[in-house]
Formats: C-alpha cells, structure tokens, sequence
C-alpha cells in the first residue's frame, strides 16, 4: 500500500466513471483493468511516446528521487519492492503517514521541475486563476 499523493489524487478524482473503479472496464469480469500494459501502450503510442515502458517508469522514479536524497528504503518501498536487507525486513517500521510525507515531496519537486502550479487547495476539476 502507498499513499496517493495530492495531484494526482486531483487528476484521478476528475475522471470520468462508470462503476467504483478509477480503470474500469467494461469488458473484465471483474469491471476493471487487472493488467496495465496494453492500455499504457496504447496511451504511450497516442501520446508518440513509444518505448516507454512501466519497468521503465519505475526506473525513472527510482533515479529522480537521488535528486531530492530520499532514503532508499522509501523509494523501494514506494515502487513495490519488497524489503532486502535484514535491517529493513526486521527493525525498519515506516508508518504510511512516513511514506506520505516522502511520496509528496518528490510530488512537489516533479511538479515544480515540469513547471506545473498546483494548488491543493483548489476543489478537483474547477478552473482558478493562476497568476504568472
């Protein structure tokens, strides 16, 4: 389990839906995507992002968080590895509240280096001004 971050919470929250499931699908039994990789292939080639992989992603994410000196048990954590050192899989406890404080942090840094003004504040899916 990870936090869901401020953002994308927002972006997320704004899709539109058609049962409880953020990927819904009307063709799953169980109504919704259980596999990402075609649909993020399809997304990556209407977007001319060929090539772009999830492993890939993860990978990015791994290495964009030396940047902001985040501890790499965190980030394993965040990116779904399992604990490997006997340190971590026995006295190192992070509470999901620790791993929000870190998943938001790298949030804000990705965010503040694409240039995006984020309020999250703001009720998800109205328009603000935003002075520039």
């Amino acid at each position: 389990m990870i936090p869901l971050t401020p953002y994308a919470w927002q972006l997320l929250s704004t899709l539109p839906r058609r049962n409880e499931w953020i990927s819904s699908s009307p063709t799953s039994k169980a109504g919704h995507l259980s596999e990402p990789s075609y649909p993020h292939a399809e997304a990556c080639k209407a977007a001319g992002l060929e090539g772009l992989t999830l492993h890939g992603l993860r990978q990015s994410f791994k290495s964009l968080t030396e940047w902001l000196q985040i501890p790499v048990g965190v980030v394993a954590q965040l990116i779904g590895h399992k604990p490997s050192a006997t340190a971590e899989k026995h006295y190192t406890v992070r509470p999901l509240d620790l791993l929000r404080v870190h998943h938001e942090k790298i949030e804000a840094w990705i965010l503040e280096q694409a240039g995006i003004v984020f309020d999250a504040q703001a009720e998800p899916g109205k328009l603000r001004v935003v002075a520039g």
